[in-house]
């Protein structure tokens, strides 16, 4: 029989993310968006309440819960602000490739250090020329010794500034191109690591976004995820368990921005009545109501199929490229219903229309969502 009823832990989660999100995160989006102040006290907040690194095991400290937990709890949070979601959901990217390929020491020392303190952690992979490319990477890690030295750039880095630790992903073999290519974890604090400056984005501007140069930085053999060779698997692979939950966080945005197109729409009045009477307006709404549920129901599945031990590449592409379009589509009638005061900043509709464009670009495009659907369906 299909379900799809929350448990009873699962509604406490859900209840306790959205209580979470209107008294923490919803009173203060608007200062980070203006600021782009790195959200550290709500961060810590939620970090007290099991909000954040549900996802690690519990032998490492975390609550071991499943990607479906964190797609539930990902989407409330989202609801209050994508940036200051983002800044703490950062760390399940990073912290995935240890998982996925993390030997037991690993997994202890870095895992931990998430669980132990309110502490973040950056996947590094994105460079100034490769982005969707990720074979087009230029960062080095040679072999001398028992270390590896690194040498390159990397761009849009979450968290780049704050991270305690990096996942970092460097050619040890440039010859053999993807296969050649191998996953490092790296303390923050290491001789070489140059912190670029803080990029102002379109949105999401409470998420720390940088550029890191990595220059000699020698990091021990010992701090290599799985072989060489292997770091194009691991940094990809990762993405099957993080993916549902970026989707879920495009789900929450659009909710919220339905919601605030209902409330604005059964308020304002033209030509006599309020404009949700005017199909017009009506429409649109509707159709925001059904799409929010169809992304809602494309991540729940791609959480459960990895959840339940099986490959969900294809149905986290789904969940990834609808959700993302989604959302773009609904803030932007949001910004539609409200017409002119839509357009102005003293209205909630415009940040969420601003902050909605990343989900079509981080975690891999809507173009190369697709790219991996059509693979998945002739390939595989």
């Amino acid at each position: 029989m299909i379900n799809f009823t929350l448990s009873d832990d699962q509604k406490q989660l859900q209840e306790l993310a959205r209580k979470f999100s209107k008294e923490e995160i919803i009173p203060k989006a608007a200062h980070h968006d203006e600021k782009g102040e790195f959200p550290r006290e709500i961060a810590a907040k939620a970090w007290e309440l099991g909000l954040m690194n549900t996802h690690i095991p519990a032998e490492y400290g975390g609550l071991g819960l499943g990607v479906i937990d964190g797609c539930i709890i990902t989407e409330e949070l989202a609801y209050g602000c994508t940036g200051i979601c983002t800044a703490m959901e950062a760390n399940v990217l990073a912290a995935a490739p240890v998982m996925v390929a993390g030997n037991e020491e690993q997994k202890k020392e870095f895992l931990g250090q998430l669980t132990a303190e309110p502490k973040f952690a950056a996947y590094c992979v994105t460079e100034p020329g490769a982005g969707s490319d990720v074979s087009g990477i230029r960062t080095l890690a040679k072999k001398d010794g028992g270390d590896y030295v690194i040498n390159g750039s990397k761009m849009w880095i979450t968290n780049a500034s704050v991270a305690s630790w990096y996942f970092v992903l460097a050619y040890t073999d440039p010859t053999l191109k993807h296969k050649g290519m191998s996953g490092f974890l790296v303390p923050a604090g290491t001789k070489g690591i140059v912190v670029g400056k803080k990029e102002w984005n379109m949105g999401q501007r409470a998420s720390d976004t940088r550029g890191i140069t990595f220059e000699d930085v020698r990091v021990p053999e010992r701090y290599r995820l799985g072989k060489e060779g292997e770091g194009f698997k691991i940094a990809m692979g990762a993405f099957d368990h993080t993916r549902p939950a970026v989707a879920a966080g495009a789900v929450g945005l659009a909710r919220r921005a339905m919601d605030e197109a209902i409330a604005y729409s059964t308020t304002r009045k033209a030509f006599g009545q309020p404009i949700a009477g005017f199909q017009a307006v009506s429409f649109m709404i509707g159709e925001m109501a059904m799409n929010i549920e169809a992304a809602r129901l494309l991540v729940w599945k791609s959480a459960v199929e990895i959840d339940s031990g099986a490959r969900n590449t294809k149905y986290a592409a789904f969940a990834k490229a609808f959700a993302a379009d989604m959302a773009m589509k609904v803030t932007t009638d949001a910004v539609q219903v409200f017409g002119g005061y839509g357009y102005s900043e003293e209205y909630p509709v415009e940040k969420l229309m601003r902050d909605a464009k990343i989900y079509q670009i981080y975690e891999g495009t809507s173009q190369i969502q697709r790219l991996i659907m059509a693979k998945e369906i002739f390939d595989r």
